[in-house]
């Protein structure tokens, strides 16, 4: 799909189920790879990242089932350690897999990752977390190997809660000997679903949670099942298009816990929220107020969020503002807003917004994942048709967002 059309000024209503979580069922299918066995995953969401990731595991030897919305991966059959360049430039994400290839064989051979355009996300974090288990890593024509003859437990100090490296520490850790202490580590639900994931196939893990980890080394993991929770990002963009468009739905199958920063938000800006305890209603009547809003590493106001808040301020009324502290690309998708009409003051990591509706319907170009998500919520509160293309990005995290918005209203279609 490469172009979404959206007639706007509809509201929305009914009950939506929401998919499994993209950024927690990605660390998952790359743990897989340290169990010489099968690993079974339910509710995984059928989205371009997920086979991307299905592409690699299956090259790099693993033989995979996805079934519905289960995985079956057997990793008994895994043949080498690198991960081809063109996964590495078309997903970020891969570079998780480093830390499982690591654990498991003593060796990771990559390139330098791709993904969103999103911001710089170096992978010093990463590497600084392999040498310090003890491997040796070396930039050989373009190509990173990390390589150890016996990772061994270490003491690991993140100065920036960094998700991917505290993924990635994780990983490697889990065979290393002895004890790894990851001080700093990220608190997202996404690290702690991995922490849980990794103990259900026989890890040792503490401090799951907290920003301290404690990770004592096994000598081998044994078959397990797993259930992603649902994705909190789709949850909280079908949110945003609530309060885009107005109207009532019922978002069921996410923790509305692991979305307070944003619901918060929301609350401040009008919406009338109800949660349950893998619930939410969400009721919107009216235009939405502008806030000020900050992005934060978890428990703070998600990144993947901001694009999609800036297009309800957008929308809205009043004066907004949107801080962006962790990817400095992510106001890339204000330009494309502005061809909606949208009244949006960019000065450095700041983001003034002036509400105004209806905005008006345009043609745009999806800038990234979330920025593409984004431009839906604009154009349901667009007056006339919104055409946005290179829907490609949107389709790495969103299993049918087209599917998912019609079945609650909106005047959304898909188009090759």
């Amino acid at each position: 799909m490469s172009v979404i059309q959206v007639q706007g000024l509809r509201s929305l209503k009914g009950e939506i189920k929401i998919q499994g979580s993209k950024n927690a069922v990605l660390p998952m299918m790359a743990a897989a790879v340290l169990h010489k066995g099968t690993t079974v995953i339910h509710n995984v969401p059928r989205i371009q990242d997920v086979f991307c990731m299905l592409g690699i595991l299956e090259r790099i030897g693993c033989i995979c089932r996805l079934e519905g919305n289960t995985l079956i991966v057997n990793a008994a059959t895994l043949t080498q350690a690198e991960i081809p360049e063109e996964y590495m430039k078309s997903m970020r994400s891969s570079i998780i897999l480093s830390g499982s290839l690591l654990g498991r064989t003593g060796l990771a051979v990559t390139s330098f990752p791709g993904g969103c355009s999103i911001g710089k996300r170096p992978i010093d974090l990463h590497l600084k977390a392999f040498s310090k288990l003890g491997a040796v890593v070396e930039d050989k024509e373009e190509k990173l190997i990390v390589s150890a003859k016996a990772l061994k437990g270490a003491d690991i100090e993140f100065l920036f809660p960094s998700v991917g490296a505290t993924e990635n520490g994780l990983l490697a850790s889990v065979y290393a000997q002895g004890v790894t202490t990851i001080r700093g580590a990220a608190k997202e639900p996404e690290i702690i679903a991995l922490c849980e994931f990794l103990n259900n196939m026989g890890a040792d893990i503490k401090g799951i949670g907290t920003s301290e980890l404690t990770v004592t080394g096994v000598k081998e993991f044994h078959d397990s099942e797993f259930r992603v929770a649902g994705d909190r990002i789709v949850a909280g963009t079908y949110l945003t298009a609530v309060m885009a468009a107005e109207g009532k739905v019922l978002l069921d199958g996410i923790r509305p816990a692991d979305l307070t920063a944003a619901l918060v938000a929301a609350e401040k800006m009008g919406a009338v929220l109800k949660t349950g305890p893998d619930s939410l209603e969400v009721s919107m009547k009216g235009r939405p107020e502008g806030i000020d809003v900050m992005t934060e590493p978890y428990p703070g106001f998600p990144t993947d969020l901001q694009s999609q808040f800036m297009a309800v301020m957008a929308s809205g009324k009043g004066r907004g503002k949107l801080i962006e502290t962790i990817f400095e690309g992510r106001f890339g998708t204000a330009e494309e807003l502005k061809k909606l009409d949208a009244d949006i003051f960019i000065t450095e990591k700041q983001a003034i917004v002036h509400g105004r509706y209806p905005l008006k319907g345009n043609r745009v170009t999806s800038p990234d994942l979330r920025g593409g998500a984004a431009l839906i919520v604009a154009g349901l509160a667009c007056e006339g048709i919104t055409e946005i293309h290179e829907c490609y990005h949107i389709e790495r995290g969103y299993e049918d967002i087209c599917r998912d918005l019609s079945s609650l209203g909106a005047a959304i279609r898909g188009m090759e």
